[in-house]
C-alpha cells in the first residue's frame, strides 16, 4: 500500500487517473479527438487529387512539404502512434472490465438509445487497425503497387487503386470509419463535459457532420479512379522544385534537362 508521499505523486496520480474506468473513457476521448484531426487533415491532402491539371504536381509538393518539417513530421507521427496505442489499450481494457461486471449475457437485449455505429465500434475498431496497416505497407511503402514512385502520391494512389480488391477493402474501411466517427465524436464531446446530456440523444447533428463529410471525402479519391477521372500526368522532379525555388547551382534550364530525363527513365520500356 502506498505511503501518503507516494500517493500524493504525480506518478500515483496518473496512475490512479489510468486505472479508473472515467481516466480510461477521457483518455478514449482526448486520443479520439486527436485522430479525428489527423483524419480530416489527411482527407484535406488527398482532395487535391481533384484539382485537374496540376494535380500531381500539388500532390508532389505536398508531400516534399511534409519531409521538409524534418524533425517535426517525426514528433507528429509520434504523437499519432501514441494516440492510437492508448486508445487501443483503454479500448480494450474497458472492454474486458465489462464483461467482468457482467460475465453472463443478457438473455434478451432489446437497445433503446444505441445507434448501429455504437453496436459496431468493436468491430469498426478491428477493421480500421488492418486497414492502417495495410495503408502504410501500400501507400507509405509501396509494397505491392505498381509503378510506386517516392514523393508521387498522385500516381500512387491512381495506380494503386486499380487493384480491384485494394479499392473494395479501402471503401469498407472508410465506410466504418464513418460510423466510427459517428459515434467517437459524439462520445468524445459527452465525455469532456462539452455536450450536455439532450432530450433528443440521437440528434447528433456535428457527429453526422463529421462523420458523412470525412467518409465521403476519403470514399471520393478510389471510386474516381476507378472512374478513370485521373489522368496520367507526371509531377516535376524535387531538383525541378528546388531549381523554381531558385538554389544555387542549377539553371531552369538545367532543372528542365533533369525533370525530362527523370520522367523518361520512369517509362518502361518494352
Amino acid at each position: 500500500m502506498p505511503t501518503p508521499d507516494e500517493a500524493r505523486s504525480p506518478a500515483s496520480r496518473v496512475r490512479r487517473f489510468w486505472d479508473s474506468s472515467v481516466g480510461k473513457k477521457v483518455v478514449m476521448a482526448v486520443t479520439g479527438i486527436i485522430g479525428i484531426g489527423f483524419v480530416l487533415g489527411h482527407m484535406a491532402g488527398n482532395l487535391q487529387m481533384f484539382k485537374g491539371a496540376g494535380a500531381a504536381q500539388a500532390m508532389h509538393d505536398y508531400a516534399v512539404l511534409l519531409r521538409s518539417t524534418g524533425g517535426l513530421l517525426y514528433v507528429m507521427r509520434g504523437i499519432l502512434v501514441g494516440a492510437i496505442v492508448l486508445h487501443v489499450t483503454a479500448a480494450l481494457q474497458l472492454t474486458a472490465r465489462n464483461r467482468a461486471a457482467r460475465p453472463v449475457p443478457y438473455a434478451k437485449r432489446t437497445p433503446q438509445v444505441s445507434t448501429l455505429a455504437s453496436r459496431t465500434m468493436r468491430y469498426g475498431g478491428v477493421l480500421l487497425m488492418a486497414f492502417i496497416v495495410f495503408h502504410i505497407a501500400d501507400m507509405t511503402l509501396g509494397i505491392g503497387v505498381p509503378g510506386f514512385r517516392h514523393l508521387d502520391p498522385y500516381n500512387n494512389l491512381r495506380n494503386g487503386f486499380t487493384r480491384w480488391w485494394a479499392v473494395l477493402f479501402y471503401v469498407l474501411a472508410m465506410l466504418s470509419l464513418g460510423f466510427h466517427l459517428f459515434h467517437g465524436a459524439w462520445a468524445s464531446l459527452r465525455t469532456l463535459g462539452a455536450r450536455r446530456p439532450s432530450a433528443a440523444p440521437l440528434h447528433r447533428n456535428m457527429a453526422v457532420a463529421i462523420a458523412v463529410v470525412t467518409a465521403a471525402g476519403l470514399v471520393a479519391v478510389p471510386i474516381a479512379a476507378v472512374l478513370g477521372l485521373f489522368r496520367d500526368d507526371m509531377p516535376v522532379s524535387e531538383a525541378m522544385s528546388t531549381a523554381r525555388a531558385g538554389a544555387p547551382g542549377i539553371t531552369p534550364a538545367g532543372a528542365a534537362a533533369i525533370g525530362t530525363a527523370s520522367a523518361a527513365a520512369s517509362v518502361p520500356r518494352a
